[in-house]
């Protein structure tokens, strides 16, 4: 079964070089799956291998990038960024970890912001992988593959909060299982611009890469994945009728990348320090309450996890505090 995405990380990093592949589509294989007449076109790539490009981003047609890979090829010439490639097996590295519960089954972390979940072009090291090869050792499941042994759901690198990994292949089956069917309990607090304009409610909004900027995700009308995010605002920062900033709870339904920044940001209110979906500079108070809290990343904290034990049948819930970038600002925030 294979590893189900949290929603947080993008698949890909910037800034290392990649092998730019060019193939013409005429007329005659026109109308065609997209993925299958470009693998046909190039036969050392597969199917499956234009198809991730395609997820990825990496794949345009006359400068436009190319979202659904079931779209019917177009005449004219086709562009596909290949990555150069990974390790194939992460090295083991002793970087300490915080462990908020460990059996021979499965390990719950609470991640650092600033760790990337496994290795990826631009991230090879210093990964929570690479830590729990060197803490878990043989142990950790290998159905996520040697890149990402043990991976269930991952989140964002620049996102702190609890994670658990799969120290078995049949938790690991399990725990896919429980993210399948929605039935994980997962909140994340969120420091925000703004405030939503509703107290509660649910974000609802099909999530796809967007096709503008391959580095983005964005909400969509057709195609993508379907997305829900249910909000509680917690707290609001400055005058009551018109907050600077707020803390928001949301709570997953589903786990799509980047989906609570992308829905956040949709409802005018997106996660300070967010350099992606940011959309504009936050009021003049709350840009010194983020420089003097010295928060370098998006203000979003993966709070709460609870689940079911897939092989003991115990139901386990963990709660990671606001780390101290977060916490400083909240304090600065709430003496707006």
């Amino acid at each position: 079964m294979a590893s189900a995405p949290d929603g947080e990380e993008p698949d890909v990093e910037e800034g290392q070089a990649r092998a730019v592949r060019v193939v013409s589509v005429d007329a005659g294989v026109a109308g065609g799956r997209v993925d299958k007449v470009l693998a046909d076109l190039l036969p050392e790539m597969s199917r499956a291998r234009v198809q991730a490009l395609i997820a990825q981003g990496h794949v345009s047609h006359e400068g436009v990038a190319v979202a659904d890979a079931s779209a019917k090829a177009l005449p004219g010439d086709y562009s596909l960024e290949v990555p150069p490639p990974v390790d194939a097996e992460p090295k083991a590295e002793a970087i300490p970890l915080r462990v908020l519960f460990e059996d021979a089954h499965l390990i719950v972390i609470d991640k650092p912001a600033g760790m990337a979940v496994h290795p990826a072009p631009g991230s090879q090291s210093g990964t929570l992988v690479n830590a729990l090869l060197s803490h878990c050792g043989a142990s950790l499941s290998g159905i996520g593959g040697v890149a990402r042994p043990g991976i269930v759901h991952r989140i964002d690198k620049d996102t702190s909060g609890v994670i658990v990994v799969a120290k078995t292949d049949a938790a690991h089956q399990g725990l896919s299982a429980l993210f399948a069917a929605h039935d994980i309990d997962r909140l994340y607090v969120a420091l925000t611009r703004g405030s939503p304009r509703n107290s509660h409610g649910k974000i609802e909004g099909a999530i796809a890469r967007s096709t503008s900027d391959r580095k983005k995700m964005a909400l969509v009308k057709t195609g993508g994945r379907h997305a829900v995010t249910h909000y509680r605002v917690e707290k609001v920062f400055g005058p009551a009728d018109k907050p600077l900033a707020a803390r928001v709870a949301c709570r997953l339904e589903t786990g799509r990348t980047h989906q609570i920044r992308v829905h956040l940001a949709s409802v005018g209110a997106p996660c300070l320090g967010d350099p992606t979906y940011g959309s504009g500079p936050p009021a003049e108070k709350v840009r010194t309450a983020l420089a003097e809290a010295g928060l370098a990343r998006q203000a979003l904290h993966a709070a709460v996890l609870g689940f079911v034990h897939p092989v003991t049948g115990e139901t386990l819930r963990f709660e990671s505090p606001l780390p101290p970038d977060m916490g400083d600002l909240q304090a600065r925030l709430e003496r707006l």
